[in-house]
């Protein structure tokens, strides 16, 4: 089975919203592929990008009217969950689960009431930053924000995100505000789709500090397949992909380990091609002496398990 923290497959939906649908499709994740990957839950994120939308909330909402047309469409392969145990009773119905995330907490606009609101609509997780300074802290884009924490409001955004039950996603997030993160937060947070700075020195990546301290936190960071935080070739590939988790497991332990693909949303040329290809990297960790339990961990063991503790 999988668990995917992290896909942007809605912003390729929302761009051909006539002709492109959830359960085929030439993008990397849709309903069929999902399929062949046993595919447990997707987390599904409704990225927003801040420079280029006037309402970033009203962008939100339309994604997730998407989000759901396209649940309506297909009843019987896939459903909404929001906890645990919907997703363990949709996976007893034969249903892949989907997650509703947003990627930018300046969707809120600054409001503890819309993020309630997002909440009530489904919503189980919230990338606090992309790649531009919001209402609750900054990006790890430059060294402008590296050292610059969560503002006052983000403080209480981390509280309320713990008090409703919501995932913490501190992918994107500044130096200074994972740090926040991880002092206020009283349950497991999670970054969705970073892999270790250690191995590939790219700002989006976790350092060794970072990753023992999201371990300690009870934690766990999805391993990406974008090009960019693995390595120095022009394509993804497996190996470095292993290379990059054996590394986390030395530092952090297995239990901080998950699957956090970016597919949809990574550059292109990967050795991995789609969801669907998923047992590629199953099979490399394998012949890389990891036993059955730590692949079962790491594809959707201990995705579950902080879904379980925080949802």
């Amino acid at each position: 089975m999988l668990i995917d923290l992290h896909c942007d497959t809605f912003l390729k939906l929302m761009k051909d919203k006539e002709n492109s649908n959830l359960y085929e499709n030439e993008f990397s994740i849709d309903i069929r592929k999902l399929k062949r990957a046993n595919s447990l839950a997707q987390f599904f994120a409704m990225w927003i990008d801040l420079k280029k939308e006037n309402d970033p909330m009203e962008r939100c909402l339309e994604m997730i009217d998407k989000f759901y047309i396209e649940l309506d469409k297909n009843p019987i392969d896939i459903a909404l969950a929001t906890n645990y145990d919907e997703i363990i009773k949709n996976n007893k119905e034969g249903k892949i689960s989907a997650v509703l995330t947003i990627e930018e907490g300046g969707a809120i606009r600054g409001q503890l009431h819309n993020l309630r609101n997002y909440y009530r609509l489904g919503v189980r997780a919230i990338t606090l930053t992309w790649n531009h300074a919001n209402e609750i802290g900054y990006p790890n884009l430059n060294d402008e924000y590296r050292n610059k924490g969560l503002t006052e409001f983000g403080k209480e955004v981390v509280c309320e995100m713990n008090r409703l039950g919501m995932l913490i996603d501190v992918s994107h997030l500044s130096d200074a505000g994972f740090y926040d993160v991880a002092r206020l937060s009283e349950k497991p947070f999670i970054a969705s789709h970073s892999n270790s700075r250690a191995m590939k020195n790219h700002f989006r990546n976790l350092t060794d500090d970072m990753i023992k301290v999201l371990s300690e936190r009870g934690g766990v960071m999805g391993i990406s397949v974008e090009k960019e935080f693995l390595g120095d070739s022009n394509n993804a590939k497996i190996e470095d992909m292993i290379r990059h988790i054996k590394h986390i497991r030395n530092v952090g332990g297995i239990d901080v380990i998950a699957i956090g693909t970016d597919f949809d949303g990574c550059s292109p040329n990967s050795e991995i091609g789609n969801i669907g290809e998923m047992d590629k990297l199953r099979e490399a960790l394998k012949k890389n002496k990891f036993t059955e339990d730590e692949i079962d961990k790491i594809f959707y063991g201990n995705a579950l398990r902080v879904i379980k503790e925080v949802l």
